[in-house]
């Protein structure tokens, strides 16, 4: 291709509060439309705002995660522009006085670290949200407004435009996503709309330093979108150059059932939003002790982690990124490995058959005791039971949170070993499957596995596959 696509990206992140930025309203998802507002989030006559501090901490904690410089002083705007999800008229941001500058995120791409810097980030006041009628916004008769939303504390996050396609913004989004779970700032549900990415992109000749005239694509509700809305729009873009036209600065939209962009409005610059300094709010001052404390308290990060438990565990590249794709599944996993020392089977139940029963039983790791999950492992390792009946155990222990131990006892579910245990069974079944022991005869080695089977749903998978088959075989070769 001729063109490089040249992106940068805005994402947009509700912080995790209880509380909106600047009232005392629930910022709770799902509730009733409309009832969580008040005069300060409505913007009505008299009211005034009031900073709200864990939003601040959450914000200077995510910037710090980022790498970005939290200013001791920073100032709020005002944003002005007509749109019936703003109460206000105008939205209460941040301009030219952010609250982080600078900073950088870096990600693996293709086996190499790509680093991608940051331009700002900053405080700003959610908008409401509408509903529309139609499936679409283009088939709607008319739209609802709910104003929930309206003031939800958010955090913008701008990137330098290095960013060259599709598949690198997703890579991007997805270890953004990675180190702001990790940092506790959000809870970055897309599905919720906590974690929000709008795109710029244009096209120059490639070699070329200049950057062209940029769209802005919106309504991208997940990373794959992302991807596919990029890669489409740089399409878009190409036809109309090689065609001879030019690209128009505007803004648009992303129709997730057609995989297609769809131009809506011309772009607005800065100066259209008329900027000026909120004088409701005096600016933002922040201590120097307050930052570090902040700092002092920043968990470990993906990348760190990821480091640190190939080397510590012997872990291949492959499962540290699935382990530390959730900051609570490393933790559950290092808890585990603290007082069993097989990491690589630990590593395998914990990737395979536990991520398997939580998907089914649709809970979060952090609800799962580690030690119960070695004690499991223990039981198998020592023989007690074989791995049919740990698979069982494993669901149970996920389930209901039993003991594996307490159950092999009670229920008797532990493994049946030794030719006197296991030779009545084997001669019942002989007797019972005359066709399948002269199969075995006349060399046809899947009547064995028949007979193994056999035995192991009379046992309920309790007794050892390996001792059974010998056995069998003794048994048949004497007979």
């Amino acid at each position: 291709m001729k063109y490089e696509a040249v992106i940068g990206l805005e994402i947009h992140l509700e912080l995790k509060t209880k509380s909106k930025l600047f009232c005392g309203c629930s910022a709770a998802f799902g509730d009733k439309p409309n009832s969580n507002c008040c005069p300060v989030c409505l913007g009505l006559p008299g009211s005034l705002p009031v900073f709200n501090r864990r939003a601040i901490e959450l914000a200077v904690t995510a910037a710090l995660s980022l790498n970005s410089s939290v200013q001791l002083k920073s100032r709020f705007d005002r944003k002005n522009y007509f749109y019936p999800d703003l109460p206000k008229a105008y939205q209460v941001s941040q301009f030219d006085q952010p609250l982080g500058t600078g900073g950088y995120l870096e990600f693996n791409l293709d086996g190499a670290v790509k680093k991608v810097c940051l331009e700002r980030v900053h405080l700003e006041e959610e908008a409401g949200k509408l509903v529309h009628a139609g499936n679409s916004i283009f088939e709607s008769e008319y739209s609802l407004v709910d104003y929930n939303r309206a003031g939800i504390p958010l955090l913008e996050i701008v990137t330098a435009p290095q960013i060259y396609s599709g598949r690198e913004a997703r890579l991007f989004l997805e270890e953004l996503r990675s180190v702001l779970l990790y940092s506790g700032a959000s809870d970055c549900r897309m599905e919720e709309g906590s974690l929000r990415c709008d795109a710029n992109i244009s096209l120059r000749p490639r070699g070329a330093e200049a950057l062209g005239t940029k769209a802005e694509v919106k309504n991208m509700n997940s990373f794959r979108a992302v991807e596919l809305a990029l890669n489409y729009e740089a399409g878009r873009q190409a036809a109309i150059l090689e065609s001879g036209g030019q690209v128009i600065q505007q803004t648009c939209h992303w129709d997730e059932e057609e995989k297609i962009t769809i131009p809506l409005r011309g772009k607005e610059g800065s100066s259209d939003y008329r900027y000026f300094p909120e004088p409701d709010l005096m600016p933002l001052v922040l201590d120097q002790t307050f930052v570090d404390s902040l700092k002092d308290l920043l968990p470990e990060l993906p990348e760190a982690k990821r480091r640190r438990l190939k080397e510590r565990y012997s872990l291949s590249s492959e499962e540290v990124i699935l382990l530390t794709s959730a900051r609570e599944l490393a933790d559950f996993f290092e808890e585990a490995a603290s007082i069993y020392h097989d990491y690589s089977n630990l590593v395998k139940w914990v990737q395979g058959d536990l991520l398997f029963q939580l998907r089914e039983a649709g809970k979060p790791v952090a609800e799962i005791k580690p030690a119960l999950l070695v004690e499991l492992l223990n039981l198998l390792d020592d023989g007690k039971i074989n791995r049919p009946v740990a698979k069982d155990l494993l669901a149970g222990l996920v389930k209901q949170g039993l003991s594996p131990a307490r159950l092999v006892k009670e229920k008797g579910l532990g493994r049946i070993s030794g030719e006197e245990s296991l030779a009545p069974m084997i001669g019942r079944v002989i007797e019972e499957n005359p066709d399948a022991v002269n199969n075995f005869r006349q060399g046809k080695e899947k009547a064995l596995v028949f007979l193994v089977g056999q035995i192991m749903a009379q046992t309920q998978g309790r007794a050892d596959p390996g001792e059974v088959n010998r056995l069998l075989r003794q048994k048949l070769a004497r007979d």
